[in-house]
């Protein structure tokens, strides 16, 4: 009779005889032992009995293990023939579906294991009166059960990943419905796609998306970085491929997008990433509408290739509207500034002096300050920028702003190349 997988037995016959004799009776018993050692291996193992489904589950894996087992032994079977009964493997899925550790559910199989040397090896003397005997029955019978144990537990381990990869798989399919659903506007169980997200779709609902042109870069780390200085400490996160990741956060109030509020953030992440987030937005129409600017972002990032980590669509919303037609774009620029749409150094100085003054409503000390240069400084450029413009900056005001905002947006996108200065 074999005794381990691999191994001949070469016990003595009486020992053979005897040990088919005790699991015999034991086989008699099988359902007794089986609630017995259900209740023991509750006492070590709660969580096998965590609901009525479970709990039915675990006692079916007692009795299926116990009599396999046994029933092996009797009929001289070798354990390396052994394989996890149905109800084992059915266990095995239970626990992976309820999400405890593949470390709970082998437990299982050690307090099994106990169990069996505890209180039914310790009995095989009231069934065998010579003490010898005994003896060896207690031993071949204790390797038995380890080698069946082994076997079996590997390939219900076995079962529980490939559940568990299951489960995953199909969680990852629903949220990727969900989010596909909610960006494209279609109507969907809001109820049911906050279950697939684990997000709330209420409040206010800020995008974000973080990209490289790496995949040795943990955008994950990045987007959970985002997510807290938005406010939240488990942001949704959506890989989109290796090299992107979508984000979304929810909370009861608007959170801060503008520049210097994103500065804690930008600090944090890597020189070669970049985050482009979306305008705050309220419910499930706020989590398509933030992700479709923090998307027209990116593109406006890439086109650019703008060097700050972090931009904010607010930041860039007026050179989005203006620069889905690049040439018209180019021509707009062109038309409003003038000589100082070419691409040089001097041209941007004095572009960035304009817009400067601009956005002071006016006032030379303020754009100054922003520039870090002197008042006078400020006032020469102006005054070059106007000169290469052909009119002053108080005519068609609203236009030669709008113009150079899409300039310090978009750079050399939308500018004149100078190919006759040296």
């Amino acid at each position: 009779m074999g005794a381990i997988a691999g191994e001949a037995a070469d016990l003595p016959e009486s020992v053979v005889a005897e040990m088919r004799r005790v699991v015999t009776d034991l086989l008699a018993d099988v359902s007794s032992y089986a609630d017995d050692m259900l209740g023991y291996i509750l006492e070590r193992v709660p969580q096998a009995g965590a609901d009525d489904e479970l709990r039915g589950l675990t006692l079916g894996s007692c009795s299926s293990n116990l009599e396999a087992a046994l029933s092996m032994i009797r009929h001289g079977i070798d354990v390396g023939a052994a394989t996890a009964p149905v109800t084992a493997l059915e266990h095995a899925r239970a626990m992976a579906a309820r999400g405890y550790s593949v470390d709970v559910m082998l437990r299982f199989y050690r307090m099994g294991h106990a169990y069996f040397s505890e209180r039914i090896l310790t009995g095989i003397t009231e069934l065998v009166p010579d003490p010898a005997l005994a003896l060896d029955v207690v031993d071949n019978l204790q390797r038995y059960a380890f080698g069946y144990i082994d076997r079996i537990s590997s390939e219900v381990a076995a079962e529980y990943v490939a559940e568990l990869d299951r489960i995953q798989i199909r969680a990852r399919a629903a949220r990727t419905d969900a989010v596909r659903g909610l960006i494209a506007g279609h109507r969907i169980d809001l109820g049911r796609a906050e279950r697939a997200l684990s997000h709330r779709l209420t409040g206010w609902q800020t995008a974000f998306i973080c990209w490289t042109g790496h995949d040795d870069i943990d955008l994950a780390r990045v987007g959970t970085t985002v997510g807290a200085r938005l406010g939240s400490t488990r942001p949704l996160l959506v890989p989109d491929g290796a090299q992107a990741l979508w984000g979304w956060v929810s909370t009861t109030g608007a959170p801060g997008v503008r520049p210097e509020e994103l500065a804690p953030p930008a600090d944090q992440i890597p020189d070669l990433v970049r985050v482009s987030i979306g305008t705050p937005a309220q419910g499930a129409g706020g989590f398509r509408d933030s992700h479709q600017q923090a998307q027209r972002g990116r593109r406006l990032v890439d086109l650019s290739d703008r060097a700050g980590p972090v931009t904010s669509y607010a930041e860039i919303a007026l050179a989005d509207t203006m620069s889905g037609d690049l040439d018209l774009a180019r021509a707009f620029v062109a038309t409003e500034l003038g000589a100082l749409a070419l691409d040089g150094r001097r041209e941007d100085e004095e572009r960035r002096a304009v817009l400067a003054v601009l956005d002071a409503q006016g006032g030379l000390a303020a754009a100054a300050d922003t520039l870090g240069v002197h008042r006078n400084t400020v006032l020469q450029r102006l005054r070059r920028a106007e000169d290469r413009r052909g009119h002053p900056a108080t005519v068609r005001v609203a236009e030669l702003h709008a113009a150079l905002r899409v300039v310090d947006v978009l750079g050399t996108v939308v500018l004149t190349p100078d190919s006759g200065r040296a």
